[in-house]
């Protein structure tokens, strides 16, 4: 008498519902997820006869300015003496940081040359200078 081998298990995962998980979960991240765009201040940008665009904002910070008290590096307020320790960590993380400087047209000429000079002193010197198109 012969005995038969008894066939093993198979095991495989069904893989029929897979796609409609993997949608679900893709529909899920991007409903849930949150674009961060830096805002800064309020600011009326001055005027320019002629303006070019930035290539990237990958290696931009920007530094809103409305007034001595009114300092913004990336959404948080900063004072002037503080300018320096910050874009120098800045340009240690990223050395092709480029400055955007983003001044409101009403602010004091002493204060735009207070924040150059905290960034000159962290040899922050590639900078941009925000302003809108017009006349």
């Amino acid at each position: 008498m012969e005995f038969k081998k008894k066939s093993s298990a198979k095991s495989e995962i069904p893989t029929a519902s897979l796609p409609d998980i993997v949608f679900m979960l893709l529909l899920f991240f991007m409903v849930s997820t949150v674009l961060r765009q830096s805002s800064g201040l309020p600011l009326e940008l001055p005027t320019a006869q002629k303006i070019e665009k930035l290539e990237s904002k990958k290696n931009v910070s920007s530094i809103w300015a409305r007034s001595r008290e009114e300092i913004s590096i990336d959404d948080k307020l900063v004072r002037v003496r503080d300018i320096s320790k910050i874009m120098y960590q800045k340009r240690v993380d990223n050395p092709r940081l480029i400055v955007s400087l983003k001044f409101d047209q009403r602010l004091n000429m002493g204060v735009v040359s207070d924040i150059q000079e905290q960034l000159r002193d962290v040899d922050a010197l590639r900078v941009n200078y925000a302003a809108k198109y017009g006349d």
